[in-house]
């Protein structure tokens, strides 16, 4: 259950501190709404998953230097979460520019509450009705999957089916193949209105898409959670229709078994019975999402354009999917940009394994994806970028090789006097170096990345060559500079 951000900002207890929208975003008030949080936290962005308006008293960020309010931003931004409300007063007479700067920037809708209200009358307002209103769907959902039960007791079939789930929902209902073929339908599709897809799976394979089409003043909610509590029911009727054949089956063995590491002669044998050749090269795929299930139509169609062959498994809150790569790493790339453009719900975490040499290394790769998800989110990755393992291979390495410890004596030997500093002044001249150094010393790409101007870059490297004893550029320092600032991510 969410609301928009305007209904939001129009309950009373809100409405009494006099919100005001700083910056235009497209769409900022359409937003929806999916719980109200308070927090003075800095660092409280991976503690969020998205949807979120965070309030805040602003006696933190009053404190903080414009590059650590600017990382505050760019954190929360990264999240996905609907809105930041900052209340203005003593502690924050006015919104630093740098913050409005840089949430214009990511998109994120920065709101200004201009009178003081109790934050927690604010949530309790809002999120008690959130959490009343996600009941009642639930309860509507679980009244029409037990009707639709009760239909296919009696022999009804998918038309009849979806007839009951359009009557219950008040949204015309379709189930359509992967293929696109229309396998039953219930109501008539127009362009006015609603519409929301649900996959349905048999066996742990995709087998068809529910579509909800819900007329202007519907409820989409309501319908999207009827149709995922409807999907059991739907999967048993396309299993007594259309059973999956041995190739799809071979294809869900094969995932489980990558999933839970088994032996390589199990692999090699499901392999090619599922499609892939023994010694081909393979990637493996990695998504976290609540939204994981839902993904699965449109990642298999993303494999199917980039890749000659694929499967995937979903399974709980994580996606997993193998990808058949002829084309060595540069067609890897082009999977790993066609991830990066994939709509994934806010806080959705995906990652893409290293090249496995033949069948028997998919579960390697997999493995190495969600090691890949387990570090710290790199520089430039936020929203639904996706991390590339190989791009972090010296973390795995040293995740793997060494103990904190020997990882922590390496940083310091070679970067602790910039450690130092930026404790002491609250500068940022490990963040600086580690961009400079991960763009090939690219001073403009730098600058870019770190929403900085040139001039300024300069200023720090300077002062970085002068703490570490010269520029590094040229001599054999500059490796162990750029592995100290990717060990210090750890």
């Amino acid at each position: 259950m969410s609301i928009l951000l305007r209904a939001a900002l129009e309950y009373e207890s809100l409405k009494a501190a006099d919100p005001r929208l700083l910056n235009q975003v497209p769409g900022a008030l359409d937003r929806p709404v999916r719980w109200v949080h308070s927090s003075e936290v800095l660092d409280i962005a991976p503690l969020l998953s998205g949807g979120e308006l965070l309030l805040s008293g602003g006696q933190a960020l009053a404190g903080a230097g414009e590059e650590r309010q600017a990382e505050y931003v760019r954190g929360l931004a990264g999240r996905g979460i609907a809105a930041l409300a900052l209340e203005t007063g003593p502690a924050l007479p006015e919104v630093p520019a740098v913050m409005l700067d840089d949430a214009r920037a990511a998109g994120l809708p920065l709101i200004e509450l201009r009178r003081v209200v109790p934050f927690v009358a604010v949530m309790q307002e809002i999120n008690s009705l959130l959490v009343s209103e996600s009941v009642e769907q639930l309860q509507r959902g679980d009244q029409a999957s037990h009707a639709m039960a009760a239909e296919l007791a009696h022999g009804g079939g998918l038309d009849q089916l979806l007839t009951v789930l359009a009557e219950r929902t008040g949204a015309s209902a379709r189930l359509v193949s992967p293929s696109g073929l229309t396998l039953g339908a219930a109501g008539s599709f127009d362009d006015a209105g609603n519409l929301t897809s649900v996959d349905v799976p048999v066996r742990g394979v995709l087998a068809a898409r529910l579509d909800l089409h819900v007329p202007d003043g519907g409820d989409p909610g309501m319908a999207r959670v009827a149709g995922e509590r409807s999907v059991d029911i739907l999967g048993l009727a396309l299993l007594q229709r259309m059973p999956p054949g041995l190739k799809e089956l071979a294809g869900i063995e094969l995932m489980r078994a990558i999933n839970s590491g088994s032996q390589q002669w199990q692999l090699q044998q499901l392999g090619p019975a599922s499609g892939f050749a023994v010694d081909g090269d393979v990637a493996a795929v990695v998504i976290r999402s609540a939204g994981a299930g839902h993904l699965r139509p449109a990642v298999d169609a993303l494999l199917r354009e980039c890749v000659p062959h694929s499967a995937s498994y979903a399974n709980n809150a994580e996606l997993i999917a193998l990808a058949s790569v002829v084309g060595g790493n540069s067609q890897r790339q082009v999977l790993v940009q066609a991830l990066q453009a994939l709509e994934v719900p806010a806080g959705s975490a995906m990652a893409v394994g290293p090249l496995g040499r033949g069948i028997q290394e998919a579960s390697w790769s997999l493995a190495e994806a969600r090691r890949a998800l387990e570090l710290p989110v790199p520089e430039g990755v936020a929203g639904n970028g996706v991390v590339d393992a190989d791009t972090l291979a010296v973390e795995l390495l040293a995740a793997g090789s060494l103990d904190p410890a020997a990882r922590e004596g390496f940083v310091q030997r070679q970067l602790g006097v910039v450690v130092e500093h930026d404790r002491l002044k609250k500068s940022e001249l490990m963040r600086t170096l580690a961009v400079w150094l991960d763009t090939g010393c690219n001073a403009a790409q730098a600058a870019r990345e770190l929403h900085v101007e040139r001039q300024t870059l300069h200023h720090r490297l300077q002062r970085i060559f002068e703490l570490c004893g010269g520029d590094p550029r040229g001599t054999g320092r500059l490796a162990a500079l750029h592995v100290a600032t990717r060990l210090a991510r750890l």
